[in-house]
């Protein structure tokens, strides 16, 4: 696996995690009144982030990068 895809997916289950932490303290602890704003924008921003991961490992993103990998590989073994 080359490193830049190891920080990408790192990065990315970093990111999945902390939503789901996140909605998990939610769910059984109390938010104060003083700061529910800001978790308002941080969920918001949590999940914006979890979409865009979603949609890019399982949607057609993820398969034409994949693709591009493929042909760049056959091509560099194609050349003397």
């Amino acid at each position: 696996m080359k490193p830049e895809r190891t920080i990408q997916y790192c990065f990315a289950g970093f990111l999945a995690l902390c939503f789901f932490l996140l909605v998990i303290l939610l769910v059984y602890k109390p938010i104060p009144e003083a700061n529910k704003s800001t978790i308002d924008i941080v969920i918001g921003a949590l999940a914006g982030s979890f979409v865009t991961i979603i949609s890019y490992y399982f949607g057609s993103s993820k398969g034409s990068a994949d693709k591009t990998d493929a042909i760049n590989k056959q091509i560099e073994n194609e050349k003397p």
